[in-house]
């Protein structure tokens, strides 16, 4: 695979308070250039929900009602999310989920496709039992030492799921090719589907 014919693109992923649907708690963007992750043109916000962080959501992730309280609220942070989201690629694991979740807090973005490392593991390694994010680093030990925070923080998240796609990647060709195993049908950047031929 050829990293300078990849266009922008930003690993994403988000947390959030528990709730359905929820509130935004954690964004990170971090983009992939060359084949690396850059974190140091990444974004990264913690946000205070409108509504209180679920116990559930908090042993997840650890970001509890008091490490949020005094963290700018959705809409102070937004301007500067979509601004750094632009209209660039995305990738993020389980790629509907945060693709749905931003796509509710920021009606007017559009990024120019989505790829799935979800659906790219399971295209590039169809024999795998799990394919969670925690299986795909047991199957592919990417190096996460320079992986901020700890695992379920969006930072964290979004830096393994970069090395991931990276390493992913070298099983295809081409950028197109890529597109055609990571994209979901229906978001962004999914190859059209070919017409069959008709006889009119």
């Amino acid at each position: 695979m050829n990293f300078s014919s990849w266009p922008a693109l930003l690993v994403v992923d988000v947390e959030g308070n528990g709730t359905n649907p929820p509130d935004l708690v954690e964004v990170a963007a971090l983009p992939v250039r060359g084949g690396q992750p850059d974190k140091s043109t990444a974004g990264a916000w913690l946000t205070k929900p409108k509504r209180p962080v679920t116990p559930f959501a908090a042993r997840v992730h650890g970001l509890t009602n008091q490490v949020l309280e005094d963290k700018p609220g959705w809409e102070e942070i937004r301007d500067a999310v979509h601004t750094c989201l632009g209209t660039v690629w995305i990738a993020a694991h389980n790629a509907h989920v945060d693709y749905r979740v931003l796509s509710a807090h920021l009606p007017q973005w559009q990024p120019a496709g989505v790829l799935d490392t979800l659906r790219l593991a399971k295209a590039t390694f169809p024999d795998l039992p799990k394919y969670s994010l925690d299986a795909l680093i047991d199957h592919l030990a990417p190096d996460l030492s320079g992986a901020p925070a700890q695992r379920h923080r969006a930072t964290f998240d979004a830096y393994a799921t970069a090395q991931i796609l990276v390493a992913m990647a070298e099983h295809y060709e081409t950028w197109d090719e890529l597109v055609a195993a990571a994209v979901p049908p229906g978001l962004p950047g999914a190859p059209e589907a070919e017409q069959e031929p008709t006889l009119w």
